[in-house]
């Protein structure tokens, strides 16, 4: 793990779910200090998570030689969160809706949709192998501005 340098961190970590935690935490920890409400860096944090734990279990699926890397950068704006695997890759259109009546019941399905309802932006890219999930969350305007 490299320390944050201008508002940047990156982490590049096995397939693993104690990466995921330690994903999450870093998640955590640039939203509180970037001066999130409580509510507002759950979503942020939740967000990250599910983004890694997609990472981890259907790009990499666990596999110990490939690595998920997390940039986190604060540009003073916004919160930019990247998370990429290095798997077979993802087409977001492709993913079913789990709000169709076919998919309510599903026990999974619903981690992209809780990303995209959570942040500001959010953005996919093939890598060629693996995928690169952007999350964007914009700070809230504040003074006259506002």
């Amino acid at each position: 793990m490299s320390e944050p340098t201008a508002g940047r961190l990156t982490l590049q970590l096995a397939s693993t779910m104690e990466s995921v935690s330690e994903i999450e935490s870093a998640a955590e920890k640039m939203a509180s200090a970037a001066g999130f409400d409580e509510d507002e860096t759950f979503h942020i944090t939740m967000a990250v998570r599910e983004a890694a734990v997609n990472a981890v279990l259907h790009g990499n699926e666990y596999d110990p030689a490939k690595k998920v890397t997390a940039i986190f950068e604060d540009d003073g704006t916004s919160l930019v969160f990247k998370v990429s695997d290095e798997g077979k890759g993802l087409d977001p259109d492709s993913l079913p809706d789990p709000l169709a009546a076919e998919n309510l019941l599903r026990g999974t399905g619903r981690g992209i949709f809780l990303i995209r309802s959570f942040m500001d932006e959010v953005n996919f890219r093939q890598l060629h192998p693996g995928t690169e999930l952007t999350l964007v969350k914009h700070r809230p305007q504040t003074g006259a501005s506002a």
